[in-house]
């Protein structure tokens, strides 16, 4: 979950929370509405706590490299061994890169990387 999103349920959560003692000190709440307040007051915290709670990146999907072989380039080209995501932040989850290979890059205009590149 964004950061974005992560903020917009523990607001909305918060106003259910703080609305719910509101309509039991305004108004002599009969047995349904004292029933749906509770429910409003349980989803609220219930909602709180999970956003509070919740591992953004666990749900996300995530790129991996791992163990990957040799990779040369030459001419202009491009060697990688690991995983590319966009510079511009793009991209959700994870990236990630283990005992990757080597990048050899000969030649004018060639790039070489290993890891996670950004660009």
């Amino acid at each position: 979950m964004s950061r974005g999103w992560k903020t917009a349920v523990v607001l909305v959560a918060l106003a259910g929370i703080v609305s719910t003692p509101l309509l039991w000190l305004l108004d002599k709440p009969d047995t349904g509405q004292l029933v749906a307040a509770s429910v409003q007051g349980a989803t609220g915290i219930a909602a709180l706590l999970w956003a509070l709670f919740h591992k953004p990146d666990a749900l996300e999907p995530a790129d991996t490299a791992v163990d990957t072989g040799r990779a040369e380039a030459s001419g202009g080209g491009t060697a990688r061994t690991g995983v590319k995501r966009p510079g511009d932040g793009g991209g959700s989850g994870m990236a990630r890169a283990e005992r990757t290979g080597d990048a050899t890059a000969t030649g004018s205009g060639s790039t070489a990387s290993t890891g996670v590149d950004h660009s």
